[in-house]
């Protein structure tokens, strides 16, 4: 990904959570140059990161679930999102209906695959691994019943800090639970009706960021042995290695009210950036270097910045 499309989500000094929702398809401007024109982002990145979630599926087929009664939704993701990315990228991906079929071509991955919808034999794995095999967001769809949404099927293989065989079955406010300020500042009940509302066909999106160590997208509960001693280790990093090994990790989640089913899909792409390549661009890095000195410690700790957080900002704000 070029840092001219990365997503830089601060448009203030300071930090504190909110839903933040904008309506989607809407080109952001930053200081480096645009992003959000699309809904899946196919860039440098698209094949490196396919790869790397066929790796760990392979590894841990748990991160993929689907309750039995959420089949129609992922029917129902899998069209829209196919079709949808026909209709952005015409030029290596097209979505035609032959013969009571859909014929899926991606120049890009050498796919060209018929399915019949509603057909889970037809696809490889069903229609949520395929789809997961075909966009590198992470997604999770949720079900509106009983005055409240469910997490009923996800495929989840680059979490921050959670774990998605936990979390599918669970309302959208028990997820959030860990979460500090949220419920006290009402943002989860708000933003849990917002997405209620949602009428088939509206999309929006929203940003959400913390700090990683290394350049690794799975961060999740499960790999937890793979990137918390380096995370652990990180307090000892200072000058040029800490600015090479911490990366501001960026989520843009997209939100979709499906047509036939019903459910909210949610897409989660995630980019890393350290915060070498950040500080090249002198705004962001005076920015990030603000809103890490400034965040309150519950914030900070919750998302795993306390060993490293002053050190960042010193560095940051050096320039």
């Amino acid at each position: 990904m070029p840092l001219s499309a990365f997503p830089f989500p601060f448009r203030a000094d300071t930090f504190r959570y909110g839903t933040n929702v904008e309506r989607a398809r809407t080109p952001v401007r930053t200081d480096a140059g645009e992003w959000g024109a699309h809904v899946v982002d196919v860039d440098d990145d698209y094949r490196d990161e396919l790869a790397e979630r066929a790796r760990i599926l392979a590894m841990d087929p748990g991160r993929l679930r689907v309750l039995p009664h959420a089949r129609p939704a992922c029917w129902d993701a899998l069209v829209t999102v196919l079709r949808d990315l026909a209709s952005s990228y015409p030029d290596v991906m097209s979505l035609d209906a032959v013969d009571g079929e859909y014929r899926w071509r991606n120049r890009l991955l050498g796919v060209d695959q018929r399915f019949r919808e509603g057909d889970d034999s037809s696809v490889p794995g069903g229609p949520l691994a395929f789809l997961g095999s075909q966009i590198p967001d992470d997604i999770v769809l949720l079900d509106q019943r009983e005055g409240a949404l469910w997490a009923d099927a996800a495929c989840v293989t680059f979490a921050a800090g959670w774990s998605v065989g936990f979390d599918v079955g669970m309302t959208f406010s028990e997820i959030h639970g860990p979460v500090p300020r949220v419920h006290a500042d009402g943002v989860v009940s708000r933003a849990e009706r917002f997405l209620m509302r949602l009428q088939p066909g509206e999309e929006y999106r929203r940003t959400n960021w913390s700090v990683t160590v290394g350049r690794i997208l799975d961060q999740s509960t499960e790999a937890q042995p793979s990137w918390g001693p380096a995370r652990a280790a990180a307090g000892a990093l200072t000058g040029d290695e800490l600015a090479r090994q911490l990366h501001l990790r960026v989520e843009v989640q997209h939100l979709i009210r499906l047509g036939y089913s019903g459910a909210v899909l949610f897409l989660i792409r995630t980019y890393l950036l350290s915060l070498a390549e950040l500080a090249t661009v002198p705004a962001w890095r005076r920015r990030f270097g603000l809103v890490l000195a400034e965040l309150p410690e519950d914030m900070a700790s919750y998302k795993g910045l306390s060993p490293f957080r002053d050190a960042a900002a010193r560095w940051l704000l050096a320039a």
